[in-house]
């Protein structure tokens, strides 16, 4: 059921800012608007999105997944209805660019980061499976969308595409807390006694060793600690040392600079050629057959013995793939031809989306995955926003849609080229930390340093004088103590 719930949530926040470009066309000729202003709508709520990432994460940290997914339904609701009542296109890209795709981001990140704690083992298949809602849902909404269009227009469309996102509020009450929560209570309310032994002892120390105004200081400094450790409970800052993260961060960065722009320009670039409204929504169709076919597929894949020790690899690959089903698109000058496009382009999308967050997880881990995901959403938003506009402004600018896709295909394979040279130097280095740990761990000598070290340090602290004697004492009371615990 999670995997479902998670399915249905992160069906409507890929897929939503993408079929939305049905519309386009039809909102251009109502307002009068360029291609590049239009395409700010898809941009803003991508953005939104994914720059909402930390305070997704910080909500999930603090309430669960469950009561934040259930707002953002209730938010896209509100979004999409408030903008079918919109006068201009600035109203636009407040109700559906902010509003709704703040929505969004409280339903993507929450749906990601559950299934990261409820599996292990499968996580790559359990990943691809929910990643499949994506496809099914554009396949679902790119001709639902045309026919709303055709019927009630975009402004009833809007009303009723309202109530249907309301549908994200029922999948996140199939977000069910994990039973663990008593476990890390037990655990946190250990440390927290073990740490206030230990800082009754330090006090003491210091009102023995020190004048009265170093104790202020003291507090002071520690005031300022306790800040930095309530943010990090909820962002983990210390991944910025973290290679791989780095790594990741730069190469994802970069991808998304070319990544929605084919996408949310396809049907109209079909219209533009002379195509039919429905043969071109169908266009997104296929694409989303294929996507809804690859995710899981490329999650098995990915599970696999031989693929997963080296998954970062094989999602360079999918990007560089990506990236050159753009490149080709100009040569596609029939509708057959962009039918050919579509498919490929489905099936490079799909196993760039399957692989997205899992390769995240198998940098960082699962206990700082929630912390990466934030951090990465709000670095990607930045590219995620300029995408289809500067795609936009290269139809505009030449009145050619090539160019926009040659620029999508070049930076996508650049990403691709990065991230294997990058990752294959990452893959070195940790061997070699491995091999010179274990060598370290095997070598005697170095174990009989530490040892001498270990006996200087207390050799050191017992000729420091009587007036630490009392605080010694106490010190292997606490001990004594906590040994007597963990005897019984």
């Amino acid at each position: 059921m999670v995997v479902f719930g998670a399915f249905v949530s992160i069906g409507f926040a890929y897929a939503f800012p993408k079929g939305l470009a049905i519309f386009f066309k039809e909102i251009q000729d109502f307002f009068g608007t360029s291609y590049s202003e239009v395409a700010w709508i898809s941009s803003i709520m991508l953005a939104t999105t994914y720059g909402a990432g930390p305070i997704s994460s910080i909500l999930v940290n603090r309430y669960g997944s469950r009561p934040v997914v259930m707002f953002g339904g209730l938010l896209c609701g509100v979004g999409m209805i408030s903008a079918a009542f919109c006068t201009s296109i600035l109203q636009l890209y407040i109700c559906v660019g902010f509003i709704t795709g703040f929505g969004l981001a409280l339903n993507l990140q929450p749906s990601v980061i559950i299934i990261g704690r409820y599996f292990l083992k499968r996580r790559p298949i359990a990943n691809g499976l929910a990643m499949a809602g994506s496809p099914v849902m554009l396949c679902t909404l790119a001709p639902l969308n045309q026919f709303l269009f055709d019927n009630f227009g975009w402004r009833g469309s809007f009303l009723i595409l309202g109530a249907i996102l309301l549908n994200c509020c029922v999948a996140g009450a199939l977000f069910r807390p994990i039973g663990a929560a008593t476990a890390s209570v037990k655990t946190q309310v250990t440390e927290e006694g073990k740490n206030c032994l230990k800082g009754k002892i330090t006090e003491d120390a210091l009102e023995m060793s020190s004048p009265t105004s170093v104790p202020m200081e003291n507090k002071t400094e520690e005031g300022g600690k306790d800040c930095c450790e309530k943010i990090n409970q909820y962002l983990d800052f210390s991944l910025f040392k973290h290679r791989g993260f780095l790594i990741y961060l730069i190469g994802n960065v970069l991808m998304f600079l070319g990544f929605f722009a084919p996408i949310v320009f396809l049907a109209p670039y079909a219209k533009h050629t002379g195509i039919d409204e429905y043969s071109a929504a169908f266009l997104l169709s296929i694409l989303a057959i294929v996507d809804m076919v690859a995710r899981p597929t490329t999650g098995i894949i990915a599970n696999s013995k031989w693929v997963r020790p080296r998954i970062q690899y094989f999602f360079s690959f999918s990007i560089a793939f990506n990236g050159t089903c753009h490149l080709l698109c100009p040569l596609a000058s029939s509708y057959t031809g962009l039918v050919v496009y579509s498919g490929f382009y489905g099936l490079a999308f799909g196993m760039v989306c399957a692989m997205l967050f899992e390769t995240l997880m198998d940098l960082v881990g699962a206990s700082r995955f929630t912390s990466a995901v934030g951090l990465v959403t709000i670095a990607e938003c930045c590219t995620i926003l300029l995408g289809p506009p500067i795609g936009g402004t290269l139809i505009d600018t030449f009145g050619d849609y090539k160019y926009m896709f040659i620029k999508c295909g070049a930076v996508m394979v650049l990403a691709g080229t990065f991230l294997f040279i990058m990752n294959y130097y990452n893959y070195r280095m940790l061997a070699k930390e491995e091999k010179e740990r274990k060598a370290k761990e095997e070598d005697p000598k170095s174990v009989r340093t530490e040892n001498e070290g270990r006996n200087n340090w207390n050799k050191d602290t017992t000729e420091v004088g009587p007036e630490l004697e009392p605080l010694r004492e106490e010190q292997e009371g606490v001990k004594k103590e906590m040994n007597g615990t963990n005897e019984v």
